[in-house]
């Protein structure tokens, strides 16, 4: 398939250097974060409330298991779509930390989540990150309570589907996690970006588009851990790029058996975003071999921070460089989210779609409308 140039594929294809761009501007603001985190005594005892609509959600279900994982065990993550419409339901009044995400910070869940933690949480604090200095959301941050950081304006996606934001603000978020170490971050960081690397290459990408001539009506997308919300994001891409001609879902390897397996046939394609850890590992590789043998689906692919060792079945695997720093670090997840982004855009070419703009009755929008906010 020919690659058609157009903000899509640029953008999804910068993101290496948006990720090194967005190192540079939070060590930049290091002292800034750091009074931050001080001065609102934030720890790992913390509650804290990671936010976000759509995709930003998905880089919140992403960036939560990381923070708990890292020790901040009162850290979940709520949907602010949740937040506006139940907030009762989703807060604590004791919810301290708000780390929200959002590309423009226009969207109206966004802005009425921060104004109903206010009233409704004690003592709320905001660390805010953006693609948009001008949006919303950063023009309403109250400069003695939060903390908003804004990543390079290319970050701030032109087209409609989110790719450098969702994996930028994502970065953004584990860096100021780990602003105390900051300068130990750089090498893992520049790992996951010769990871990224890898997946951009052209036998990869082309390995990804000849999936398109495959007869794939139907697409599931599987992680466990922090993948599940990469898997979460990657259905989205395909799904929204596609104007939903392929219809996606995402779970658990072992979450799948439950009765989403029944969605499996010969036109599903299953992405496999396989974890790191040999625990883990052992119920991904016996989902693997159940699926191919008793479902038989269009395609299989394979992501890997190390070789699975899968010799049947597999369309294609994809798999990181050998590096102690990638492995050390947590931003070896992040990459990952481009091969649902890369297959999202050949199977848009594939449908006669602009991948800039898919949505053709106009279903989606790039920022969400049609959302009234009522008074809490």
């Amino acid at each position: 398939m020919v690659k058609v140039d157009c903000h899509t594929i640029r953008e999804i294809e910068h993101q290496p250097k948006m990720w090194m761009e967005t190192f540079g501007i939070v060590a930049a603001m290091k002292a800034e974060v750091e009074r931050f985190v001080a001065g609102n005594q934030i720890n790992r005892e913390t509650r804290i409330v990671l936010t976000g609509a759509g995709t930003s959600a998905f880089i919140a279900d992403t960036a939560a298991c990381l923070f708990i994982r890292d020790g901040y065990d009162r850290a979940r993550s709520v949907a602010t779509t949740d937040i506006v419409s139940a907030p009762e339901s989703f807060l604590s009044p004791d919810d301290k930390l708000f780390v929200s995400f959002a590309r423009s910070g226009n969207s109206p869940e966004s802005v009425a989540a921060y104004s109903i933690a206010r009233k409704y949480c004690h003592d709320a604090r905001h660390l805010i990150i953006t693609c948009n200095p001008d949006g919303c959301l950063a023009r309403q941050a109250d400069p003695e309570k939060d903390c908003v950081v804004v990543l390079p304006d290319g970050t701030n996606d032109r087209s409609l589907a989110m790719t450098s934001s969702f994996s930028s603000m994502l970065v953004a978020s584990l860096l100021c996690k780990n602003i105390a170490t900051l300068d130990a971050e750089r090498a893992k960081l520049e790992a996951a970006a010769a990871f990224a690397a890898r997946i951009l290459e052209n036998d990869v990408q082309e390995a990804l588009a000849g999936m398109t001539a495959k007869t794939v009506r139907r697409a599931v997308f599987l992680g466990s851990g922090a993948l599940k919300g990469i898997a979460c994001e990657c259905h989205l891409k395909l799904q929204e790029l596609t104007d939903g001609q392929i219809m996606c879902s995402f779970d658990s390897f072992l979450g799948l058996r439950h009765g989403p397996k029944a969605v499996i046939n010969e036109e599903t394609l299953v992405v496999y975003l396989l974890s790191d850890d040999p625990y883990t590992r052992q119920y991904e590789f016996d989902l693997i071999d159940q699926v191919d043998k008793e479902n038989r689906p269009a395609g299989q692919i394979v992501v890997s921070l190390v070789p699975s060792g899968i010799t049947e079945g597999i369309d294609c695997e994809i798999d990181a460089p050998d590096s102690e720093a990638l492995m050390a670090g947590e931003y070896k997840y992040v990459p990952y989210v481009l091969a649902g982004q890369l297959l999202g855009y050949y199977f848009s070419l594939s449908k006669g779609l602009n991948p800039d703009a898919p949505s053709v009755r106009g279903t989606i929008s790039r920022v969400v409308n049609g959302v009234t906010i009522y008074p809490y």
